[in-house]
């Protein structure tokens, strides 16, 4: 990477996801401690003669689309964990780094994420493991505009107002794409907002693009006439997402772990093999629009896959980016937070391992 890009964005990269990663490694500090009430978060062993208390399974969810939301709602790990003598509870998160917030707090125990935030909190010394990929992410991040913008093209970014979730993959998206126009982190002026800040922001003109991921990206087009700038897929650029997990709820509950992932199985392979009636339940749970639940469907290609060589070498290109723009403060070996054998074990239990 030229000099001249790291200079220019570690300023806004590296003040941000500095403040980001402390905080997260504030919350490692602490996990030991919280370990002690993990009975609540489900990773504890009762003592020595006491009575067995359920096994309760803390799972983060964020969205109104996707595998999680609709699996919540027909109960899919609920029913396959009630099985294993184990409870469900969900929390929800407006993006993916919160979620690592709560693994380092003991609060959850499964979550699914971007792949920006799993390099942040790798970097903080969050406890956890990436257990399997979701999606490559070409089709889950875009560059947002209003419907009258004069901007056209990625150059026209320049000195224009970007509303972005700090340490989210429409983060580090973000930056890659006006790298590929040849802009630097200081031609642009980064707004830091969560999407329920961001979408009032974008339609009241207070910023110029947002950059987003499903379903937030479908739902101002179809409500406000929005454009879509540009897209992952357009910039064929392959950042992965993925499944995560507390390594001490692993630790404690390997077989756990595997009930999870089929149940994630289960459930993906019938949100994507029942488009139109899916599309309907969904519609009408989360008060949707079926038009723009059956774009943001369409745009979404959700998978459950080990880290193949492929995902894994987009994975680490994705942190070797945010080290050489000074977004993180050393070089990962992002291999060290991946975990395969859970998913695998699962797909060959289900009897669809390749």
């Amino acid at each position: 990477m030229a000099k001249v890009l790291i200079g220019s964005k570690k300023k806004f990269f590296g003040i941000v996801l500095a403040v980001w990663m402390a905080a997260l490694a504030g919350c490692g500090t602490a996990q030991n401690a919280g370990s002690s009430n993990a009975a609540a978060s489900g990773g504890a062993q009762p003592a020595s003669g006491a009575a067995k208390e359920k096994v309760v399974v803390n799972i983060g969810v964020q969205g109104k689309t996707g595998i999680f939301p609709y699996a919540r709602e027909k109960g899919y790990f609920e029913k396959a964990f009630a099985k294993a003598g184990a409870e469900v509870k969900w929390t929800e998160f407006a993006s993916g780094p919160p979620h690592f917030e709560a693994i380092a707090a003991g609060r959850i125990d499964f979550g699914a994420v971007g792949g920006t935030p799993v390099v942040s909190a790798q970097t903080g010394g969050v406890d956890f493991k990436a257990i399997a990929v979701t999606s490559d992410g070409k089709t889950g991040n875009f560059i947002v505009i209003p419907k009258n913008s004069p901007i056209k093209e990625l150059k026209d970014l320049k000195g224009k107002k970007i509303a972005v979730a700090k340490g989210s993959s429409a983060y580090n998206f973000l930056y890659m794409a006006i790298d590929r126009a040849g802009l630097k982190g200081s031609d642009v002026k980064e707004i830091q907002l969560q999407p329920d800040e961001a979408r009032p922001a974008l339609d009241s003109g207070a910023v110029d693009a947002w950059s987003i991921w499903e379903p937030y990206a479908t739902t101002a087009v179809f409500q406000t006439g929005a454009k879509i700038l540009v897209s992952g897929q357009d910039l064929n650029i392959n950042a992965p997402s993925f499944l995560i997990a507390r390594t001490k709820f692993l630790q404690d509950h390997p077989d756990l772990a595997v009930v999870f992932l089929k149940a994630y199985e289960e459930a993906r392979k019938y949100y994507t093999g029942h488009f139109d009636e899916v599309a309907e339940e969904l519609s009408k749970s989360q008060k949707l629009d079926r038009a723009i639940v059956d774009q943001v469907l369409k745009n979404s290609s959700p998978i459950l896959s080990p880290a193949t060589p492929e995902y894994a070498k987009a994975h680490q290109e994705q942190a070797d980016f945010l080290y050489s723009v000074g977004a993180i403060n050393k070089k990962l070996d992002t291999s060290k937070v991946i975990e395969n054998k859970y998913v695998e074990q699962a797909l060959k239990e289900l009897g669809t391992q390749k």
